[in-house]
Order: C-alpha cells, then structure tokens, then sequence
C-alpha cells in the first residue's frame, strides 16, 4: 500500500509517527544528471515504485518534476499514489531560506505538496537545524511538506533539536548497509519513535562481496541475486530503503523482495559482517550543497 492505495509491486508500507505511511523501498535518484533522470524515474514508475527520493543538491529536481508530469504523477489520484521526499541544501539551512528553497523545489517538481521534506546533513559545526526546523513546521502547518525527516543526524544532533525545537523527525535517512549498520544510531531512533531510511543500502556495491562469500552464498540458497539478499535484509529489519538503478532491470530486481524470506542464521551471517568504516561522509564534518 501507498498512503493506503494498492501499490502495483507490493510493497509494505512504513506506519510513521506523524500518521503518515512511507513505501518500504523507493527509488535514490543521487548522481544522476537532471536530463537523464527523467527516463530514470519514468521506468520505475513503470516498474512499480510508488516512492522516489530526491534532493535539491542532487541537481535534478526539474529532471524528476518532467518525469512526474509526463506520467500524470504530479497531480490528482496518481499523485496520491505516489510519496515524493525531497532535501534542502545545507547552504540553505534557516528560517527565510529554508521557506524560499522549498518554494523553489516544489516548482522544480511540478507538485503541490512533497511527502517528505528533509535536512540534508546535521552541519553541528555551523548548526542551524532549530531555525531550519521551525520553517518546516510551517510547511507542515500549510499542508505543503506533509512528514518531517533528517539526513545523516547523529543521536546527539537528535537530542539537540529535540532539546530546541521540542520535536522529533519522523524519519532519519542514514547510511546503513552490512559493513556499517550503525546499531547505536538506530537504537536510539527506534527508541524516540523515528523510522530508519538507509540510503547506500549496498554500500555503493562494495557489500555484495562482503564476508568472504557471504552474501554470495546465500544468494545462491535462495535463488536470488546478492543485491536481493541483502536488500531483504534490510527489508526484515524494518528498514526503509531507497536503492538507486538507471536500469530498468535492475529497478524490477530491486523491487523482487518479497518471494522468499532469510533464515535466523542467515541474518546472523550478515550481522556479523559489521565493520569500522563507512562508504560515505561522516555527518560531523560534512557539508553537502
């Protein structure tokens, strides 16, 4: 279901805190040219995903916004059907900004209103999430962003606009992938009632090989491909996941989750696969856009 419509590829949904309900697994649309996302997006539309994850600083915004309106995804019951997120830039984080920049997103995608509206990284070195945050509930208030989320906030960034703003996010987008599950982080969201999105799901790839054959193995026990095993992984933690393709078949692979289920020893095996480092940035000293 999507926002309580039948979603083609049966994808769960994600109760969110708010009331509102997010698709399990949706398109990452990051480092893909704005003119060459627009077939991106058509074809997982096509494909079945009802949820695409998008930001201003990923420089396609309008690309997005063209697929949608070629599809009739930009308004009426389509768009109901459909749960589009979309992230401010750093460098745009705080009050007046931060209310220009989503008037110049939700332009940019041809919609009326974003599902999801996002900080892209916590930037505790140049804070400025309380004030950023106060915009957002206004676009809240407006009907214009509906759920509230963060990127890449660590349990103290999330202490600390709680602690400002008297508010938690529905939603953290963390990296999170078997060799960084970052198990603290997602303890302390689940203990504050915020859903974990993992973007990197696969680590860029790299996780595939991981542990010596690992995934590999199990892969091969169920039939599947290594990406499917550890995204449904993912899928069994509860995880909310957001894989990025240009291909259509590897979009509908991508979605084929659900025929089989991991045993209790293989979570295990992929559990223990956990390591020190990241793939990505790390969100006490990044900036992004």
């Amino acid at each position: 279901m999507t926002n309580g419509h039948i979603n083609p590829a049966n994808v769960p949904d994600i109760a969110l805190k708010d009331g509102h309900s997010i698709p399990q697994v949706g398109l990452g649309v990051l480092r893909i040219d704005d003119d060459g996302v627009t077939p991106v997006v058509e074809s997982a539309l096509e494909a079945g995903y009802r949820h695409i994850d998008g930001a201003a600083g990923y420089n396609n915004e309008a690309g997005v916004g063209r697929a949608l309106a070629a599809t009739g995804y930009n308004k009426g019951a389509a768009r109901e059907t459909l749960w589009v997120t979309t992230k401010l830039r750093d460098s745009q984080q705080g009050y007046d900004s931060a209310l220009k920049a989503f008037d110049d997103s939700l332009s940019k995608l041809q919609l009326d209103y974003v599902d999801m509206y996002m900080i892209h990284w916590p930037t505790p070195f140049d804070w400025r999430s309380a004030d950023t945050w106060k915009a957002f509930m206004k676009l809240r208030e407006e009907g214009r962003a509906r759920t509230l989320g963060v990127c890449n906030f660590m349990p103290a960034d999330l202490k600390r606009l709680y602690e400002e703003t008297g508010s938690w996010p529905a939603v953290n987008q963390i990296e999170l992938h078997p060799t960084w599950q970052q198990r603290e982080v997602v303890a302390y969201c689940k203990e504050h009632g915020i859903a974990v999105e993992a973007y990197s799901p696969m680590a860029r790839g790299a996780d595939l090989n991981a542990g010596n054959g690992t995934i590999e193995r199990i892969a091969e026990a169920h039939q599947v491909s290594p990406a499917q095993v550890i995204l449904r992984w993912h899928i069994e933690n509860g995880t909310i996941i957001i894989p990025k393709s240009v291909h259509a078949s590897r979009q509908k692979e991508n979605l084929d989750l659900f025929g089989f289920e991991l045993t209790a020893d293989e979570h295990a095996a992929i559990d223990a696969l956990d390591g020190p480092t990241r793939a990505g940035h790390d969100p006490a000293t990044f900036t992004y856009a």
